[in-house]
């Protein structure tokens, strides 16, 4: 039962990000509620393929390193200017913790880092001592979860939802962002895999490419909004730093 609502919160959030490329192409705006609902069932999705590939207890830990690591991050970067560089956010994302950060940015993070987290355990070796591994899988997870950044920061800084108080050289983001992005998900997976151990697999590789399904899917919905704002650098830096990532993901599973 849970895996038949895991894949349809797969197919909710291929549909609506569809429905947002679609909504921008015919010339229009996506609804206000269409970031929160598209965000849940993505969020929803990675926590259910968690919980599946992990088991509760270790899902349960991974989604609570994110979110606190995230929020703690986000929120002192939104109030010292110090990890990601100086921004804030407005309101168009909902309430904010503490004056700060969406409540809704945490479970973001967690949608997309868990698939990003996927691709980097599938395509280390196993046979790794544990350390070396667990900061391996750690770092190149945040190489793949930073290269969606690459196009959707920009977009979404168009559309006002946060506001960067100095110009940066890339397409106006500092580059101190992408380091801040880096080390937000090093830490949340170094301190989750710390913590748990080594990370299970499910019995079937084809299980994880509902993950990188996901994954798919958020490419697919960054670089076409870029492309149909009149991004097209964001687009093209951003298909081609995660399309590598995908690729390799997709092949080690369909090896396995």
């Amino acid at each position: 039962m849970s895996r038949r609502i895991m894949i349809i919160l797969l197919l909710l959030y291929a549909l609506l990000t569809l429905y947002s490329v679609c909504s921008i192409a015919l010339g229009g705006h996506p609804s206000p509620w269409l970031i929160p609902i598209n965000t849940l069932a993505g969020f929803g999705f990675a926590l259910l393929h968690a919980r599946q590939r992990e088991g509760w207890s270790r899902a349960l830990r991974l989604l609570g390193s994110v979110f606190v690591v995230s929020l703690l991050f986000e929120s002192a970067g939104v109030a010292t200017g110090w990890i990601y560089g100086p921004y804030h956010y407005t309101h168009q994302l909902g309430p904010l913790f503490l004056g700060l950060v969406p409540y809704l940015i945490p479970l973001a993070w967690f949608m997309t880092s868990y698939p990003a987290f996927v691709i980097a355990d599938r395509l280390l070796p196993a046979e790794w001592n544990r350390l070396g591994r667990l900061l391996a899988v750690a770092a190149i997870s945040g190489l793949v979860m930073t290269a969606w950044d690459l196009v959707m920061d920009p977009f979404m800084v168009a559309a006002g939802y946060w506001v960067w108080e100095t110009r940066g050289p890339y397409f106006g983001i500092p580059l101190q962002n992408f380091w801040g992005w880096w080390l937000t998900v090093f830490t949340s997976i170094a301190l989750y895999l710390l913590i748990s151990g080594k990370a299970s697999r499910p019995t079937s590789p084809r299980f994880d490419q509902l993950a990188l399904a996901s994954y798919l899917v958020t490419l697919l919905g960054a670089v076409g909004i870029s492309l149909l704002t009149h991004a097209g650098g964001p687009a093209l830096v951003g298909f081609f730093a995660m399309a590598p990532w995908l690729v390799s993901g997709w092949l080690r599973t369909a090896r396995e």
